[in-house]
């Protein structure tokens, strides 16, 4: 399907004046003769919210489709005004079913080692040498996580929220408890939790629950977090080193399993709820899924093991599955729903 298209960026001062004058006879004569009004970094618009609003209020055949690198700035602007008029799409980084249309099972296991030390933001895939693409992943870094948190979300410490997301880098697949991490850092737990649902909502971390069916056995008072890009996480650490050098291949492993597993249930549309399972007796599951009131249990294993389910998991959810993932059969679990 194509569409006559105009494309505006909220970088470019064209355009600009127009949009954010709710003149409607102004816009209209601006988006007049186009299927299509895309608008690129529309958070730096002057209440872009309302100008949309005119447009899909008086234009109804034009389609609207606006995108920006500010979660918290853009949803701010966008939600009120459209309150029950937006689809909102959450774009991942680059994704192994989408490189999967241009490689082959063997191209992808190959750039595996690549992809857990540098992840799969967009830019990663065009720069040569690791040494500037540490540098790049350092930049967006600093430029990019901080940012949201720091304008929009009333932070006046951007020390707080590095040192925050440094101690959840080093956690990954580890439950997590407010009240140490605050104790650590200085905060209280309250702090603490406002700080995280705004990492949540910038699209930096994210949290998987514990599965509780049986309210006395299994641990589901704190959530383990995760990142959406491990590239962004290991450059928090400060460690871009091959695997073969590191000590947290395990976390590692877990974490992109995890985002690539989120992914292809997004882009396929396949909804199921996520946990991870754990019982105060120490026996545990990396991974859960419920489908249809089925229970999937999964766990993670960069190595090639054998792992038997917990005895546990077997006697209190008898019609559950599980399933090894591992280096030899990964990819069918990243790629297929």
């Amino acid at each position: 399907l194509h569409l006559k298209t105009l494309t505006i960026n909220g970088d470019q001062s064209r355009f600009l004046d127009i949009l954010s004058s709710h003149n409607l006879s102004k816009i209209k004569s601006l988006v007049e003769g186009y299927e299509l009004l895309f608008v690129d970094e529309a958070q730096r618009i002057a209440e872009i919210g309302i100008a949309l609003k005119i447009i899909l209020d008086s234009l109804p055949s034009i389609k609207v489709l606006v995108t920006g690198s500010s979660a918290l700035d853009l949803a701010s602007k966008i939600s009120e005004p459209l309150t029950g008029r937006v689809w909102s799409y959450h774009l991942y980084p680059i994704s192994f079913l989408e490189l999967n249309a241009l490689q082959n099972k063997v191209e992808l296991d190959a750039s595996l080692e690549e992809r857990l030390i540098y992840g799969a933001y967009p830019e990663i895939f065009s720069i040569s040498g690791d040494s500037q693409k540490s540098e790049y992943l350092q930049n967006l870094s600093d430029g990019y996580l901080y940012k949201d948190l720091i304008e929009f979300g009333n932070i006046k410490n951007s020390s707080k929220i590095r040192d925050l997301l440094k101690l959840l880098a080093f956690q990954i697949g580890s439950q997590v408890s407010l009240s140490e991490i605050g104790n650590s850092l200085g905060m209280n737990k309250d702090t603490v939790a406002r700080y995280i649902d705004l990492l949540e909502k910038s699209f930096i971390i994210f949290r998987l629950k514990g599965l509780s069916r049986n309210l006395r056995k299994e641990v589901t008072k704190m959530d383990k977090i995760y990142f959406y890009d491990v590239g962004v996480r290991n450059t928090l650490i400060d460690n871009h080193k091959p695997m073969r050098d590191r000590n947290d291949v395990g976390q590692l492993w877990e974490n992109f399993l995890l985002v690539e597993r989120m992914k292809v249930l997004a882009y396929t549309q396949n909804y199921r709820e996520m946990y991870f399972w754990r019982t105060y007796t120490g026996a545990e599951l990396d991974y859960v899924e419920e489908s249809g009131g089925k229970l999937s249990g999964y766990e993670f294993k960069y190595s090639l093991k054998i792992v038997r389910p917990p005895i546990s998991w077997s006697d209190t959810y008898k019609n559950a599955s599980f399933s090894l993932i591992s280096r030899q059969n990964y990819l069918d679990f990243i790629l297929k729903p």
